[in-house]
């Protein structure tokens, strides 16, 4: 009885650590730690992102992301990004600035 209820706690827990977009999907329990506050997964500006032919090239600014403190480059691929819920790009960086953990890219129409 013990491992159900522990089970069933750890998968609450899990899912209490997601927190919503500004426009209100959640992200993926996975990418997010924290709240819409102090969390890591944010909307970043879409100036600063780059379809390339090998995927999405990310620079980011101080202020494009609330963790981010210094400029970076991530090249990141395609089959890697997931889609928005808002039609925004958002970053999460987990377990520091320097590593991407989730990306979000809008569906793109040809």
């Amino acid at each position: 009885m013990r491992s159900i209820l522990t089970c069933v706690m750890m998968a609450y827990a899990s899912l209490a650590t997601a927190h919503d977009a500004p426009s209100g999907w959640s992200y993926d329990p996975y990418c997010c730690n924290g709240d819409s506050h102090n969390g890591d997964c944010q909307m970043i500006p879409s100036k600063s992102v780059a379809v390339t032919p090998n995927g999405y090239r990310v620079t980011l600014l101080p202020g494009d992301h609330r963790l981010v403190t210094h400029a970076h480059v991530f090249l990141l691929p395609m089959t890697k990004a997931m889609q928005s819920g808002d039609g925004d790009y958002h970053l999460c960086l987990f377990p520091n600035e320097n590593t991407p953990r989730c990306f979000y890219a809008p569906e793109m129409g040809f």
